[in-house]
C-alpha cells in the first residue's frame, strides 16, 4: 500500500516544519509522496523529495488539504499532519499500513496528540468518557492534527468541505464516512507530539466554530435532529463560556451559519444515527 503525506503551512513555522519533515524522512517505511502546501505563502528550502504546492491566497485548512489531495493521486492512504507536529516513533508509517491491510472498510484512523511532556488534553480524545487517552477503538470523529484517510473512502465521500475554511471539517468528513459505511478508529499508539495551545485565544475561532456547527446541521442531520443538535450546543456554550467577547463572536457566527451557503444538503440515514448512538456519540451533542 502506498502512503502519501500532506502538510499545510502558512510559512510562519519554518523550524517546526523542518523538524516534522525530518521525522517523516526517518520512518522505517518510506512515504510514496510528501506534499507541502504553502497556504498563501512561498515555500523555500524544502528537501528534493517533497512536492511543493504554493497557493496564491490562504484557502484555510480545507482548501489547503484539498490542494494536497489533488496532487496525491497515486496513493492508497493520505496522512495529514499539522506543520508544528512531530512524529516521535519511526514506525508510524509501518503501523498505519498494517492497520489498513487488515481492515478493508477502515476509512479513517485518528492519532493521539500529546505535548512534549506526554500530556493529552481531554478535548483531543475523540469520544465521550475521555479520561483515558490510551483507550482506542471505533469512534465517530477524529482530530485534524494527525489522521489517515483511505483513498477509496475519499472516492466515495468526496474531499474536504471547502466552505468551512477551518473548524469542524473533521466532523463533516467523519459523518460522511460513517454514512457510507466506513469505520473510524482512534489509535492512541499512533502519536503526534504537538505543542499545547488553546484555539479559543483567537476571536475568529468562536465565530467559525459556531458557523460551521450550523453548517454541519444543515448539511447532514435529519430535520428532526437539527433543533436538538443546535439547541444542545447553545446551552453548552452559554454554560461553559466565561469570555463575553468570545460569546458574542459565537452567536454572530451562529447567525452567519444560517445566512451563508454551506454546500449541498445530504442528510445522514437513521441507520447512521443509530450507529453513532451505539458508539456513544449520537448526533445531538
Amino acid at each position: 500500500m502506498k502512503l502519501g503525506v500532506a502538510i499545510v503551512t502558512m510559512g510562519d513555522r519554518p523550524a517546526e516544519l523542518d523538524h516534522l519533515l525530518e521525522s517523516v524522512e526517518r520512518q522505517s517505511v518510506a512515504a510514496a509522496q510528501v506534499v507541502v502546501v504553502g497556504n498563501g505563502c512561498e515555500l523555500e528550502g524544502l528537501p528534493e523529495w517533497v512536492t511543493p504546492v504554493e497557493l496564491a491566497e490562504n484557502l484555510g485548512v480545507t482548501g489547503g488539504r484539498n490542494a494536497a489531495l489533488e496532487r496525491l493521486t497515486d496513493v492508497d492512504l493520505v496522512l495529514d499532519l499539522d506543520d508544528d507536529g512531530l512524529l516521535v516513533d519511526d514506525g508510524v508509517f509501518a503501523r498505519i499500513i498494517e492497520l489498513y491491510r487488515d481492515e478493508p472498510r477502515l476509512g479513517i484512523v485518528g492519532f493521539r496528540i500529546a505535548d512534549e511532556t506526554g500530556f493529552t488534553a481531554r478535548r483531543h480524545v475523540p469520544r465521550l468518557r475521555s479520561g483515558d487517552p490510551m483507550r482506542g477503538g471505533p469512534v465517530t470523529t477524529f482530530l485534524g492534527g494527525a489522521h489517515v484517510l483511505s483513498a477509496k473512502m475519499l472516492t466515495e465521500v468526496g474531499f474536504w468541505p471547502q466552505d468551512f475554511f477551518f473548524a469542524h471539517e473533521e466532523t463533516d468528513m467523519a459523518w460522511r464516512a460513517l454514512d457510507h459505511g466506513w469505520e473510524i478508529r482512534y489509535e492512541p499508539d499512533l502519536l503526534l507530539q504537538h505543542p499545547r495551545t488553546s484555539p479559543a485565544r483567537h476571536e475568529v475561532f468562536w465565530r467559525m466554530t459556531a458557523r460551521n456547527r450550523v453548517y454541519l446541521a444543515r448539511r447532514h442531520l435529519p430535520a428532526l435532529l437539527v433543533p436538538l443538535y443546535l439547541g444542545a450546543w447553545i446551552v453548552l456554550t452559554v454554560a461553559r463560556t466565561r469570555d463575553r467577547t468570545g460569546l458574542r463572536a459565537w452567536f454572530a457566527g451562529f447567525a452567519e451559519g444560517w445566512r451563508t451557503p454551506c454546500g449541498n444538503r445530504r442528510p445522514m440515514s437513521w441507520r447512521t444515527v443509530w450507529t453513532m448512538t451505539c458508539l456513544g456519540r449520537p448526533p445531538v451533542i
